[in-house]
């Protein structure tokens, strides 16, 4: 197996665990907030925004595990 391949393997292991996770967490916080704002709906802009802000900070780890896999391919 050449570097090049290894290289390509190892890229798309850590973007395929690394978008997984996010995506997932992501799906459970808007289903649960939108339970939420559906049992209380005077609550909505509070859950709206902590949901957002949940979502922001889950993204940023897919992102991170997009920047690791291109070090892995242009920097190794």
């Amino acid at each position: 197996m050449s570097l090049l391949v290894a290289k390509a393997l190892g890229a798309a292991f850590v973007m395929g665990i690394g978008s997984i996770a996010p995506a997932l967490g992501e799906g459970n916080a808007v289903a649960k907030a939108l339970e939420g704002i559906a049992r209380q709906p005077e609550a909505s802009s509070d859950l709206r925004t902590t949901m957002i802000l949940g979502c922001a900070i889950t993204e940023s780890t897919g992102i991170y595990s997009l920047v690791i896999a291109l070090l892995i391919l242009f920097a190794l």
